[in-house]
């Protein structure tokens, strides 16, 4: 199943030197686990909902096990600095959903859960009621 790496960013009024650079290095981080850019940036948006004055960063990975090894790789940890120095944000990894997701489906396991009081995988949790 394929997976994202995704940044919100809050770059300086000024792009420094090192984010340049990083820019210039970071695919030959990617390469090695078949990572790539999605969105870049985000150049032309239309905020729909809420605020959103940051820049977006969108890769895809094969699997979510490549987009953590390319994160915890040495060449990329080398490079990370020269970007984190300059650029505050938040940045996570998240699957994708499988070929023929149906969110009703998802729906109705959450409904179930909420039901017997645990959550899809079976583990009990604390849930609160369901609205109304």
């Amino acid at each position: 199943m394929t997976a994202y790496a995704l940044a919100r960013l809050r770059p300086e009024p000024v792009l420094d030197p090192e984010v340049l650079d990083y820019m210039d290095r970071v695919q030959a981080t990617l390469d090695p686990f078949g990572g790539r850019f999605l969105v870049h940036g985000a150049p032309r948006r239309e905020v729909l909902e809420g605020r959103w004055p940051e820049a977006l960063v969108i890769i895809g990975f094969p699997t979510y096990a490549r987009a953590r090894a390319w994160y915890d790789s040495e060449p990329y940890q080398a490079l990370l600095p020269l970007r984190t120095r300059h650029m505050a944000g938040d940045v996570l990894l998240v699957d994708g959903t499988p070929d023929g997701y149906d969110p009703a489906a998802t729906a109705a396991a959450l409904r179930a859960a909420y039901s017997a009081g645990t959550t899809p995988t079976g583990q009990e949790t604390p849930v609160p009621p369901m609205p109304q």
